[in-house]
């Protein structure tokens, strides 16, 4: 199994947890409608990630492939991108940093790392 992959989303999984749950109670009284929004699709997508990530190191025993190496990779590079970019736009938005554009562009990128991830992990399967 790969042993990366299975410790990154069983980390990835209980940082969304206590997100989420830090999300829920403490930034409802100070986040508007909008940035809850937007740091609970960070929480969801983290969470839903954990699992791929999950599913690709229990994969690895059967399919010992570099594709399903480079999903794994994929899907942690998307995670910290896509998600902690929207932690960190919702967190400067709470501070009232403006000028967020850098901080946006690479939210897409992490979305873009996701799907080369889940074609990687599709490509792996197949190979065997």
């Amino acid at each position: 199994m790969n042993k990366t992959a299975l410790v990154f989303g069983g980390v990835f999984a209980g940082l969304a947890v206590i997100l989420g749950a830090f999300g829920a109670h403490a930034l409802k009284q100070v986040l508007d409608a909008a940035q809850l929004q937007t740091f609970e699709t960070g929480v969801r997508y983290q969470m839903y990630h954990s699992f791929a990530l999950l599913i690709v190191g229990i994969l690895s025993a059967t399919f010992s492939s570099k594709q399903i190496r480079l999903a794994a990779v994929f899907f942690i590079i998307g995670t910290i991108c896509f998600s902690g970019s929207l932690y960190a736009l919702v967190l400067l938005q709470m501070n009232g940093v403006i000028g967020l554009s850098g901080v946006g562009i690479i939210t897409p990128i992490g979305g873009l790392f996701f799907i080369i991830g889940w074609i990687f992990m599709l490509l792996g399967i197949l190979k065997k």
